[in-house]
């Protein structure tokens, strides 16, 4: 517990915060340090891997979103021994795909993934950066239901607790690894 517990400490240590960014009354919280220090981004995967280990050991792929779950996914898959999935935006993958549409502060965004990424009944684990209102993860677990696979949770490195987007991917688990 001791180990897990600097690990977040050391996490938190090389997470920035931004006021006013992208626009008046927003903190943004950057994970840009944490991919600049060996050890920051070890630490997360650690973290994350003891995660999937101890409670999803059946998990056969992690599903990545645009565009930083594309930074730890691969790392964490890649430790598991197991597959890694993107899910894109709108218009970003080639060949046939499957999307989704959501509603976003300031109008509709879309994202998708190649129809043949996911078989029926794999089970998956989603990975972001950061979860604010959920709205792309929930869009990214309804790109998952579209395939027929199985949504065993979400992992996010920070999680805004204030803008409540644990309560839109309900009934889906999601492991925070930071709550702000």
């Amino acid at each position: 517990m001791a180990e897990r517990e600097s690990k977040l400490m050391m996490i938190e240590s090389f997470i920035r915060a931004y006021p006013d960014f992208p626009k008046k009354g927003i903190l943004f919280r950057d994970i840009c340090p944490v991919l600049r220090s060996p050890a920051a981004l070890r630490a997360v995967i650690d973290l994350f891997e003891e995660q999937v280990r101890t409670n999803y050991p059946n998990v056969d792929l992690i599903v990545g979103l645009d565009a930083r779950g594309f930074l730890f996914g691969p790392l964490l898959a890649q430790r598991l021994g197991i597959g890694f999935v993107l899910v894109r935006k709108k218009g970003k993958l080639p060949g046939t795909t499957v999307s989704v549409a959501y509603d976003l502060e300031y109008g509709q965004a879309e994202v998708e993934i190649q129809d043949d990424a996911i078989a029926s009944g794999q089970k998956v684990l989603l990975i972001d950066d950061l979860l604010a209102t959920g709205g792309t993860l929930f869009a990214a677990c309804e790109l998952m239901k579209k395939l027929e696979a199985v949504v065993l949770g979400c992992m996010v490195v920070i999680e805004l607790k204030q803008l409540n987007g644990v309560d839109k991917l309900k009934p889906q688990s999601v492991f925070s690894l930071l709550k702000y």
